[in-house]
């Protein structure tokens, strides 16, 4: 079962990379929008002990990066229970910098909103 669990973690973590260097735009079909929330960012782990809370994990990372377990806290936006390994967190550039040099973290990408709809060619 937790192959699976990794198999699908994987395969989810591919369509995301494969989706954001594409863009929604290359079948002209929409705009990529800009970011909902400056900073937002998308942060994949390496998978933590067995037994251990994964929110837990999260914010032992965050707070190496920002300073402190309070600002950790206020930094988590979302918490990857399934799917993914990784966690939704809003960070300055300096924090995003430090963040991608920690060891566990595999990749932070920005979160970005797109659209399906062309908003300017309502035909």
């Amino acid at each position: 079962m937790r192959c699976a669990t990794a198999a699908v973690a994987i395969a989810f973590t591919v369509l995301a990379i494969a989706a954001a260097s594409t863009g929604a735009t290359a079948a002209g079909r929409g705009k990529p929008r800009a970011p909902a929330s400056r900073g937002v960012y998308i942060v994949t782990v390496k998978p933590s002990a067995v037994g251990v809370d994964s929110r837990a994990y999260y914010i032992s990372i965050l707070a190496a990066v920002v300073g402190s377990k309070e600002k950790a806290e206020e930094a988590l936006i979302y918490s990857y229970t399934t799917a993914l390994t990784g966690f939704v967190a809003k960070l300055t550039p300096a924090q995003l910098a430090v963040l991608r040099k920690h060891p566990d973290v595999l990749q932070a990408m920005p979160d970005v909103k797109y659209s399906l709809h062309d908003h300017d060619n309502l035909n």
